[in-house]
């Protein structure tokens, strides 16, 4: 293994959208803004937040669906983005040192905005241990499309074979399997550290050797045979998280 990408929000940091709007508003008026029932509600225009719509075009088209005054709302969300990140997921800290000590090379690909990045980065300063991040409204493409991990393998020179991705959304997992990555979902950092420190190499193929001439004898006898490598599987656990 040479390489481990990661997801950011559930993984990297502590990402909560709610606080944002603590202390402006009613729980009440807080719990219909995140409403995940809503079909034109937070969660469907942070997606979109997330593929490169800029803060204006999201307030002018959730304004035309919910009116001025509910739209407020989320133009205070915006201004008050910072608070949302509330530092390094329990652990994840430790072990990014632990793992960029070892020297493995460290990345993100997460499903955010730029500015969404540059708040985590500074609220979180062991990111800068990572030696980039895809970034979703940069690429106006999202996780779990196969097209967002192509572009991190090529921009980062990934070896699919040698690489692990992390996230704690079990189809971002599944589409970094599909393309031959090693995948891990996220539970824990005590238990992202065992799991990752425990993978064995991927088996290399056996020189060739050639037999020995007939006319000329082997001092050594008969070539001993090597018996093959094996790579234990990674098991993989599940707990829902928000996707990013």
């Amino acid at each position: 293994m040479t390489d481990v990408v990661m997801d950011f929000c559930g993984v990297l940091v502590d990402w909560r959208p709610e606080r944002a709007l603590e202390g402006l508003y009613p729980q009440g008026v807080i719990d219909m803004f995140f409403d995940p029932d809503d079909p034109y509600g937070f969660d469907h225009y942070d997606a979109l937040s997330d593929l490169g719509w800029s803060d204006e075009r999201v307030l002018e088209d959730y304004e035309d669906r919910h009116g001025p005054a509910v739209a407020w709302v989320f133009r205070m969300y915006f201004e008050h983005r910072d608070r949302t990140i509330v530092g390094m997921m329990p652990g994840m800290a430790d072990l990014l040192r632990d793992l960029d000590s070892r020297g493995l090379r460290l990345w993100g690909l997460t499903n955010f905005t730029t500015r969404f990045v540059d708040i985590a980065r500074r609220a979180c300063p062991d990111l800068a241990l990572l030696g980039g991040v895809v970034i979703s409204s940069e690429e106006s493409v999202a996780k779990p499309d196969p097209e967002i991990y192509r572009r991190a393998q090529e921009r980062y020179g990934l070896d699919p074979e040698r690489t692990v991705f992390v996230d704690d959304r079990a189809e971002n997992v599944d589409a970094a399997l599909s393309l031959g990555w090693r995948g891990m979902r996220f539970t824990d950092a005590e238990d992202l550290r065992s799991r990752i420190l425990g993978i064995r190499e991927p088996p290399r193929s056996p020189r060739s050797v050639s037999a020995p001439s007939p006319s000329v004898p082997s001092p050594s006898g008969p070539l001993a045979s090597i018996p093959p490598v094996t790579d234990p599987s990674v098991p993989a656990t599940s707990r829902p998280h928000p996707d990013r």
